[in-house]
């Protein structure tokens, strides 16, 4: 499959993590858009038609949660791989019920680890 028609949304509020993300991707052939929080999700779904999209919990305006309800009531079925500071067993369990394929706790998970997650989850699109 070429990356280069994969389009991964990054929706990261921690500038230094969300360009890593960004670099990594593209450095994998992915094209990539970033935003530091959900506010425009809808938006950047209608201009573009993303794979996949991966997606903080905890930022600023328009969360995580927020991101994962409002696909829910558009209806909008895209992986979303979550990466987030929230440890507890009941956010990973909250984001999967709300449609997250994926759930990884930032300090405890690499960025090529994340990246090669991403390769495996577009490779069975």
């Amino acid at each position: 499959m070429d990356n280069k028609k994969i389009k991964i949304l990054v929706l990261e509020d921690e500038k230094p993590l969300a360009r890593a993300l960004e670099l990594k991707l593209t450095h994998e052939g992915f094209d990539v858009k970033t935003s530091p929080n959900g506010e425009k999700i809808l938006d950047f779904l209608k201009e573009e038609n993303f794979s996949l999209i991966i997606c903080d919990m905890l930022m600023p305006k328009f969360d995580g949660f927020l991101v994962l309800k409002t696909l829910n009531e558009n209806k909008i079925k895209i992986p979303v791989i979550v990466l987030t500071n929230l440890s507890q067993a009941e956010d990973e369990k909250k984001v999967r019920e709300l449609g997250a394929v994926d759930f990884f706790i930032k300090s405890n998970t690499p960025i090529s680890e994340v990246v090669e997650h991403v390769k495996q989850k577009i490779s069975k699109l």
